[in-house]
Parts: structure tokens; sequence; C-alpha cells
């Protein structure tokens, strides 16, 4: 009993336990809300047309989309196909969830990395540019710069730069069919162009804002103060001293946004018709498909988790107090 107990108290052991929870709780709350909407995967097959459909009918449809069974029969039901690899069938596109999910997550996974490669490239120089001379021109400038980012939704900032760029110089790579990385690289890349930067813009404002304030906080720390006295250049003193002691909240907060992306670029994705996940989620909530709006969510969640626990390993990569802990 004592080793159980000790199991559970290590820090990688309890994790995952909480990641467990976690997406125990997702896939109930999902169940639930997908259930507490109006409508069902009858009413949106058919439509108006329901409304003429007979009692023999609509109990005939009913047992096909296994909606006259409890609910706890349902949800364990998908739970158990879901733990042996069934994600459910889409009955609008006529196959497995599993082979859309194949087909939709590289494309997520693709403009998720292009986007915080944005947002790190543009957040991180832009916190240590704000964090050099506090109070100065360039630190109000950034500042102002990172709250218009934050300010603006995604979807509009997508929209406007899509339209204004089509209109003005004819640039719309992503009015043509979609192309994969492996299709044609040069398409892909062009069609991952503008969701990628504005997504970035976006995550870039609270990057930037946790790097200019843990650089501050680490330059107050009193061995600082005692490497400056001691006569260290300058530009070590930054590198290796400072932001280097600054990479746990910006490691942190890149993991936070790099989770985000996986499951909250739906609508970037719809503007831009990027058929990635979170655009097979939006669809499949339209079309009241159960299985593939609750695979899915389950499977953006798993991906949250699993972000969270690299995050941590990186953690006592970069911070030696951390992985003796």
């Amino acid at each position: 009993m004592r080793s159980t107990i000790t199991v559970f108290r290590h820090p990688i052991s309890r994790r995952v336990g909480e990641a467990l929870l976690t997406l125990i709780g997702v896939s109930i709350l999902t169940f639930v809300l997908l259930r507490v909407l109006p409508g069902n995967q009858i009413t949106a097959a058919y439509g108006i047309e329901a409304g003429d459909l007979s009692k023999a009918q609509i109990a005939s449809l009913q047992a096909y989309y296994g909606l006259d069974k409890p609910l706890f029969v349902q949800y364990f039901s998908w739970l158990g196909g879901v733990l042996t690899g069934n994600l459910g069938v889409s009955t609008n596109a006529h196959t497995s969830v599993l082979d859309l999910t194949a087909a939709a997550l590289p494309n997520t996974l693709e403009l998720a990395v292009l986007a915080i490669i944005v947002g790190i490239v543009l957040g991180v120089p832009g916190g240590v540019l704000a964090a050099s001379r506090p109070g100065a021109v360039r630190d109000g400038s950034t500042q102002v710069a990172s709250l218009l980012a934050l300010s603006v939704p995604s979807f509009l900032l997508a929209s406007v730069v899509a339209s204004w760029l089509a209109n003005t110089f004819g640039f719309n790579p992503n009015g043509e069919e979609y192309a994969t990385l492996l299709q044609n690289p040069g398409l892909n890349l062009l069609q991952m162009l503008l969701p990628a930067l504005t997504l970035g813009i976006g995550i870039a404002a609270p990057i930037l804002q946790t790097t200019r304030t843990a650089i501050l906080d680490i330059r107050a720390e009193d061995y600082i103060r005692t490497a400056r006295a001691k006569g260290v250049p300058t530009g070590r003193l930054q590198l290796r001293h400072v932001l280097r002691n600054a990479l746990i909240p910006i490691v942190t907060m890149s993991g936070l946004q790099f989770g985000f992306l996986l499951g909250g670029a739906l609508v970037t994705e719809q503007i831009f018709s990027i058929p990635g996940i979170g655009r097979q989620v939006l669809l499949g909530m339209n079309q009241k498909e159960y299985a593939v709006v609750q695979s899915t969510v389950l499977i953006i969640a798993v991906m949250f988790v699993l972000v969270n626990l690299l995050t941590d390993l990186v953690y006592r990569l970069v911070d030696p107090k951390v992985r003796a802990a």
C-alpha cells in the first residue's frame, strides 16, 4: 500500500494521472454538450423533411444511429470503441473518423508548427527589445503593438488580410484546391503563409509580454547584479544568465499557445479552406455527426495533454532546479 502511494506521489505519475482524469472529463463534457444542443443526426440528415417521417421510420433511424439506447450506454459504447481504435464512422463522408483524422491532423500540425515559429520569432526578440529599456520609446511601442495583436480577433485579421491581398495583388493561393506538403511543397507553403502569419501574430503578443516580464524579473536578482559588478560582458550576461534563466516562463507560454493552436485554429482553417482537424470538428457539429465531434475533440485533448507533458520535460532540460526537484 505504501509503495502504491509513493508511486502516485512521483511527479510524472501524478501528471499522467491528472492527464487521464482530464481526458475522461473532456469526453464526458463533449458527449453531454452535443446532446444538449437542439437537433440530432436525423434532423441534420433530413432537414425539414424529418417532420414528414413516420414514427416507424424515426424509430428505425434512431436504432440505426444508436439514439434509441440510454445515454450512459451510448457513452460507454463510444468510449469502448475509442479504446480499441474504433473512433466511429462519418455517415456523411462514408468513411471512418480515424481515416478522416489521419488526413486532417498533419495539416493542423503543420499550421500549428509554422504559427508557433512565427510567434516565437516575433515575440521573444520583441520581449527582449522591450525589456532592454523599460519605460523608453521602444518599450512603449512594443507594448502597444502587442496589445493591438491581442485585441484584433484572428478571424477578422485573416479575413481582412486575405481580401486585401486578393483584391490588390491577386494573391490568393488558398483559392486553389488545397495541396499537402508531399503533393506540392511550394503551393502548400504559400497556402500556409497567411494562416500561419495570422495565428502567429496573435500568439506573439503573450509570448512577448511573458518574455519581457521574465527578463525584468531575472535582472532584479542578486546574482545578476553580482555578475555585472564582476565585469561580465553585457552580451554574455544577457545570453547566458538573463535569457537562459527566463526560458521557463517562455517555454510555458509557448507550450500553452501551441496546445491551443491544435484545437483553436478551426475558424482560421475554415477561412483559408485548410482541411484541418479544427475544420473537421466544425463540419461535424453542423452535420450533427456525434462520432466525428466526440472522437476529434478527444484527440485534440490528447494532443494538448501531450504538449503539456512535453513542456514539463523541457523544463527539466533548461532548469537544473526543476530537474533536481
